[in-house]
């Protein structure tokens, strides 16, 4: 059990109950119909431009729509790149495309657990009438009327209800206890918050509507002169308290790209505070750790050293030096034989280990982390440790949510056989190019199926991925002599290396060899 907080301290961030549950995708990038669900901890893999990092690039784009009108969100999301000119293309690369014609239209819809409670940008409080909620926005490329206020993208459909607690466990169909699921959720009688409508004109309005079924006329805007989404626009908890805290939770999603170079650099006293917080870069990082020192005591820094030991066994002790005559914090590292290592002398894969150690104990961070390809820089041998690490960010579902059981969720993507080797076989979302018809033109998008026998697929209607399509991509031949795929003891849960079916097929495999 990790050490709790001291709520004695002067200063305490909010503890953060968030998940994203599902995420239905179509005519974004190349995902076309793409229905996947999401548990605490998932990781998603498969072969290099399958579309993996595009299921990152939409949950991003609802993120940055959250807050930014459509034009600024689409020109901040990865672009391909015109192979023929080297440019950045349009925001219109967002859209589906088939050779030179591309989709008119995208759809995103997810369904969402969001604070209970929270603060305005004035910092009042907000609390939902539900938190269990289904947002879905529809957005149409659009560029016959150049004069207007929102550019070539249009919304024509967003809504936001909720989805009522009698009605949750159809939806939550990760393992879970009814204990956690019902101290997570509020909210019973089904109200809408965003709605849309056709006036007489044949006019789309999107209609925002009062917290808790109030019958006070929503307020109603006309999609066609709108440069961004409704939600976006809730910034007080006095007009709709739900729906700011929608906003906020998809604010709050963030894909951490990791820089070494970040990550080494000290950080100002002068710019510490008690908010302190990890960039998504790696970012604050002495400073992060300096903050939670001060909210709970130096035991913090044990807890740093011991986390990393498991990468480097030759580590004593983690530590922030303070430098009151330059005014900086750096953190610090001390070997056994007592050699001290600033951050700026350590590899970017122990770096990279030490700022998802730093969020594991940083209750206030998440709730939802997105990581690409957590195995870089990281020795072969090291990475189920760093697969444990990211483990344990998570909240458990088998036990009640409190302080020291934080709502949070990871969710990875990773091409690499020796991550999938130690990721447990219901976690696991399987990406595959499959040939399909849009529009009367072939088009390969991704697929996405799992380990039989799994939630995802007794539950949750995902395909079972072939077993022999799993041992291609895990290369046996090459990794065959590994004593962790062939002797990997048997726990509660099941890793991808101990499933009998595999094992039992990998044996057939080489008896015929």
């Amino acid at each position: 059990m990790k050490s709790s907080v001291n709520t004695n301290f002067p200063y305490l961030c909010t503890k953060i109950t968030i998940m994203l549950t599902r995420l239905k995708i179509n005519g974004f990038k190349n995902l076309v119909n793409l229905d996947l669900r999401f548990g605490p901890f998932t990781c998603i893999a498969g072969s290099n431009a399958v579309g993996k990092s595009n299921i990152f690039d939409a949950i991003e784009f609802l993120s940055l729509l959250s807050e930014k009108p459509f034009v600024e969100a689409a020109s901040l999301i990865r672009n391909q790149k015109d192979s023929t000119s080297n440019k950045t293309s349009s925001i219109r690369s967002i859209f589906h495309r088939i050779g030179n014609s591309f989709s008119k239209k995208i759809s995103i819809e997810v369904e969402m657990i969001i604070p209970k409670s929270g603060q305005d940008e004035l910092g009042q409080p907000a609390k939902a009438t539900y938190n269990f909620l289904r947002y879905s926005l529809e957005l149409e490329y659009d560029d016959s009327d150049r004069i207007n206020n929102r550019g070539p993208i249009k919304i024509t459909k967003e809504e936001l209800i909720p989805i009522i607690k009698s009605t949750s466990s159809k939806h939550l169909l990760f393992e879970h206890i009814p204990m956690w699921r019902n101290s997570v959720l509020q909210g019973k009688r089904g109200v809408e918050f965003i709605s849309t409508k056709t006036n007489d004109e044949s006019e789309i309005l999107i209609n925002l509507h009062q917290d808790g079924g109030s019958s006070g006329k929503p307020k109603s805007f006309l999609a066609e002169n709108l440069p961004r989404t409704v939600l976006s626009t809730v910034s007080y908890a006095s007009e709709t308290p739900t729906v700011l805290l929608a906003k906020r939770e998809m604010q709050s999603w963030r894909q951490l790209q990791l820089e070494p170079s970040a990550i080494r650099l000290p950080d100002s006293l002068d710019k510490f505070s008690y908010s302190s917080k990890l960039g998504s870069d790696g970012s604050n990082l002495p400073a992060t750790v300096y903050r939670l020192m001060k909210e709970q005591d130096e035991s913090i820094y044990v807890q740093l050293a011991n986390s990393l030991s498991e990468l480097i066994p030759d580590v004593q002790s983690v530590s922030i030096d303070r430098d009151e005559k330059r005014q900086l914090l750096t953190l610090m590292v001390i070997n056994k034989d007592g050699t001290p290592l600033p951050a700026r002398s350590l590899s970017d894969g122990t770096l990279r280990f030490l700022a998802l150690a730093v969020l594991d104990l940083d209750y206030s961070a998440g709730g939802l982390i997105c990581l690409e390809e957590p195995e870089n820089g990281i020795y072969p041998d090291r990475i189920p440790a760093i697969i444990e690490l990211l483990r344990s960010i998570p909240v458990d579902t088998n036990e009640e949510d409190d302080a020291d059981n934080p709502l949070r969720q990871v969710i990875i993507n990773t091409h690499s056989p020796r991550v999938v080797y130690e990721i447990p076989d219901s976690s696991l979302v399987f990406v595959e190019l499959k040939e399909i018809v849009v529009d009367g033109v072939k088009c390969k998008t991704p697929h996405v199926s799992a380990l039989s026998n799994t939630w995802r697929t007794t539950k949750g209607n995902m395909r079972p991925i072939a077993k022999g399509k799993l041992l291609s991509y895990f290369d046996i031949n090459a990794t065959r002599t590994m004593d962790w795929f062939i002797n990997g003891k048997q726990k509660q849960e099941t890793k991808i290396k101990n499933r009998e079916d595999l094992m039992t097929l990998q044996g057939t495999l080489f008896a015929n060899e």
